[in-house]
């Protein structure tokens, strides 16, 4: 077996398979939404798409089963797209090319679109299904998730019928999730202006790359380093000891994936090349000491690069510098409610020069469950920033989703799964911003649940779905359509 389309349940990786053949990175997912379109209509299936991409395809119950609660099926279109640096491949125009790992399915290179790709083709492989029980059924397919949850946002109410609204955007199987974190984005911005470069200084590229990254919600609890910390800490030693300057930093490149690399173009005393190359090396080991469980593969290198136009002012760049190194990241702190979740937490996601407009944005992700600890965090991030001289504004908050212990729905998919499996599925809640938070927002009388496969290391390029746990997904995902209470 070496074709993804060949796995077993075929129904569900057939679909999968031509979802990796359509690029459909966060806001660039035309195609893939055209596509969409095209399958609910060549099922003949009621299809519309609405002003905000989402894509809504409708199949009435199957004959006898038309007293059944409705259920939406839900996923979102929209992937996150990340390559390691050595790897050639456009996201707006490649397909991505995935492969069989033993038991896993990943990709060469780049994310995989598992996340979610996979709940997707399962939503849809019900659409296609002639010989699968359901009730009232409404497939919704959300877009832009990913970066703002951008769909979720802009659906109307009242364009969906059903009751129960089940969400296929989770990553462990035997999990069933009740709950979710709500999220807030914040952006600090610095202007500066150009110096010239001293006399005597020449041009360093230094990367800081072979770090895993992952998902800034699922992943956060990992321990994993964060590149942008790791550049501006050796960056804060190298200035102060040596007087290195900053012409120019690009690192990490989307906000809810932990940054894996990180690049500047530095200016450093021709006098002192070497104690920057020796004071880079021994700062690098300490780093990977300190990170030896979570970044084994963590190396920092210089270069000599083109000689820089200009440099980021001295005032700036120690601002810069120091608002970095003092800001928040990681787990701010966990849950006293439920054990092993993280309560609050923050990404600092991208830090990135603009030459041409003179400024530096820095963008970082919060989470949290609990409303008041995530503005806590804003205050603390936005005294960081504003004391370093920039500009801090937050965006795109939304809301977290309230567990709801009594669920008709979650009973019922434990009873199934225990009759089909043999256990009771552990019951969640997740660090991470599903839609359904906002969904219930626009739909207060839903009664809502997510589950999904198994999923490691989404947002980064090492994304893998374990084989097994598709199937054993897909036919969890039969058995409950087939259990839906009666309305």
């Amino acid at each position: 077996m070496n074709k993804i389309k060949d796995i077993q349940p075929a129904e569900v990786w057939g679909i999968f398979d031509q979802i990796l053949q359509i690029p459909r990175p966060s806001n660039h997912e035309e195609k893939i939404q055209d596509w969409a379109v095209r399958f609910g209509n060549n099922l003949g299936l009621e299809t519309l798409k609405d002003e905000a991409g989402n894509v809504v395809i409708r199949k009435p119950a199957t004959p006898g089963m038309e007293t059944r609660k409705g259920v939406i099926l839900q996923g979102h279109l929209d992937m996150v797209p990340q390559k390691n640096s050595d790897k050639e491949h456009d996201f707006i125009s490649d397909p991505i090319d995935a492969f069989i790992d033993g038991e896993w399915v990943t990709a060469n290179g780049t994310t995989l679109g598992a996340d979610n790709g996979i709940g997707v083709s399962a939503a849809l492989a019900v659409l296609s299904s002639k010989n699968l029980k359901h009730g009232p059924l409404e497939v919704l397919l959300t877009a832009t998730e990913e970066t703002g949850m951008d769909g979720a946002n802009g659906l109307k109410a009242g364009v969906l019928k059903g009751e129960i609204l089940i969400n296929t955007d989770s990553e462990d199987e035997g999990e069933l999730y009740v709950g979710c974190a709500g999220g807030e984005d914040a952006t600090a911005l610095f202007s500066y202006t150009e110096e010239e470069i001293p006399a005597g200084f020449t041009g360093i590229k230094m990367s800081v790359t072979g770090m895993k990254g992952g998902h800034s919600g699922m992943d956060i609890a990992l321990g994993r380093g964060n590149a942008n910390k790791v550049f501006f800490r050796i960056l804060n030693a190298a200035g102060e000891k040596l007087g290195v300057r900053l012409a120019s930093i690009d690192g990490g490149g989307l906000r809810n994936a932990i940054p894996r690399e990180a690049f500047g173009v530095l200016a450093v005393s021709e006098a002192s090349v070497s104690d920057f190359a020796a004071l880079v090396d021994e700062l690098t080991e300490t780093i990977k000491h300190e990170l030896s469980a979570t970044e084994p593969d963590l190396k920092v290198t210089i270069e000599q690069t083109e000689f820089p136009a200009a440099l980021i002012d001295k005032k700036t760049q120690e601002s810069l510098t120091m608002a970095v190194v003092a800001c928040p990241n990681g787990v701010i702190r966990m849950s006293d409610s439920m054990k092993g979740l993280v309560e609050t937490s923050t990404n600092l996601a991208i830090i990135k020069s603009d030459t041409e407009k003179k400024t530096i944005l820095c963008a970082a992700l919060m989470r949290s469950s609990v409303d008041s600890a995530k503005e806590d965090l804003a205050s603390r991030i936005k005294a960081v920033f504003e004391l370093a001289g920039a500009k801090v504004t937050f965006s795109g908050s939304y809301p977290g989703w309230k567990p709801n212990m009594d669920s008709a729905i979650l009973k019922t998919m434990q009873e199934v799964y225990h009759e089909k499996f043999g256990k009771i599925p552990e019951i969640k809640a997740i660090h991470a911003g599903l839609e359904c938070g906002i969904l219930g927002g626009k739909y207060p009388g839903w009664d809502m649940i997510s589950f999904g496969p198994t999923i490691r290391f989404p947002h980064s390029p090492d994304e893998k779905v374990n084989v097994e746990t598709v199937q054993k997904f897909w036919d969890f995902m039969k058995a409950t359509l087939e259990n839906i209470p009666e309305k």
